[in-house]
């Protein structure tokens, strides 16, 4: 008796969940719509990157370059000489740099830790590689890491855990102190991948990048993106850095050509555009200061945030919300997918657009 395609499909790469990222705004009929759904550059796109992107796109008929390194002696420069080229690895976007340590660490079988609500990808990529999901979620009142929940959930077959911060969607973060206690005890054998693709927007005293981890030798890989602070969501490019020897190892499933020509030109350019970097920090820690008094005022419970973006809990069931604010030209986010069910995100924007939100929230 034949047998079907279907019967030798990988039995944990069966339907399920699929990660899907925000909507690009309907045609308008010439209203204007204000898109606080995705987390995307209040400030639109660097403009040096934007003269790189041009330029290079009349050299489109040519192969890029083989590997990373220009772009990986740019991020040495702008780590202020902190790590060696050897240090980074670049990609398509975060997304893809976590696809790829996953790839690196994980077979059938081993089991990655992450915390609900978190980004997505976290858990529907490491079901590619068939790995044991434990999801240890954030503590449910105020959206902190349950430390002592991950240690107790690690195992000999814990490969990955995955920590984030500023954390996507709830924005809020892990303080130094907590870091510190908790790479005193986690076993030396699991990687842990830190993203911290929010990290611009944090200004807690005690909030603290991946960078010190790593230059102490821990089992650190702080994800980064060219997606947020610099405006280029479009080009899909991102980084990470780690010890040599994790990167050496990881880089042995880095494809040749794997980033296109436009896109390095675009993120050198915008790691040398320190001008808008410094507006696109400015715009959203002042829009955050504004949104959280105006929440305030309307007694909208959120939740405090280092992130460009706010996760809330509307006073409508989710969907209606969203239906009601785009009726006003607002587009946010329902993030239950994120593993936050009924909340709600919504992005910092300009302050025209700040303004507009709070407008339609008071309608």
């Amino acid at each position: 008796m034949s047998k079907t395609i279907e019967s030798i499909f990988k039995t944990h790469l069966k339907p399920k969940e699929v990660y899907q990222g925000g909507k690009n705004p309907p045609t308008s009929n010439g209203k204007k719509i204000y898109k606080l759904s995705s987390n995307e550059n209040p400030l639109g796109q660097s403009p040096k990157a934007t003269e790189a992107l041009l330029k290079a796109a009349k050299h489109i008929d040519v192969y890029p370059d083989q590997t990373d390194i220009r772009l990986r002696e740019a991020l040495v420069k702008d780590f202020d000489g902190q790590l060696n080229a050897n240090q980074f690895i670049c990609g398509n976007s975060g997304s893809e740099i976590i696809d790829m340590l996953l790839r690196a660490f994980v077979n059938e079988g081993d089991e990655v830790i992450y915390s609900n609500p978190c980004f997505l990808p976290y858990a529907v990529f490491s079901r590619w590689y068939g790995a044991k999901q434990v999801d240890v979620p954030l503590l449910n009142t105020t959206y902190d890491l349950d430390i002592e929940g991950i240690l107790n959930a690690v195992t000999d077959k814990t490969k990955i855990i995955f920590l984030t911060s500023p954390n996507n969607p709830t924005g809020t973060y892990i303080p130094k102190s907590v870091l510190d206690d908790f790479f005193t005890r986690i076993p030396k054998d699991i990687v842990i991948v830190f993203d911290e693709v929010y990290r611009h927007f944090a200004d807690a005293e005690d909030y603290i990048s991946g960078l010190p981890y790593v230059t102490e030798g821990h089992n650190v890989v702080a994800v980064n993106s060219f997606s947020k602070t610099y405006g280029l969501a479009g080009q899909r490019i991102g980084y990470c850095y780690t010890t040599e020897t994790i990167a050496n190892y990881v880089r042995q499933i880095h494809k040749p050509f794997l980033l296109p020509i436009t896109s390095i030109e675009a993120a050198i350019g915008a790691l040398n555009d320190t001008d808008f970097i410094a507006e696109t920090v400015k715009t959203v820690q002042v829009g955050r200061k504004y949104l959280t008094a105006e929440f305030d005022k309307l007694r909208i419970k959120y939740w405090p945030t280092q992130g460009n973006f706010f996760i809330i809990d509307p006073p409508l069931p989710e969907f209606e919300f969203t239906d009601m604010l785009m009726e006003q030209g607002i587009m946010v986010r329902p993030v239950s997918q994120f593993g936050a069910p009924g909340k709600i995100r919504i992005t910092i924007g300009t302050q025209e657009a700040n303004e507009a939100l709070v407008k339609a929230l008071k309608k």
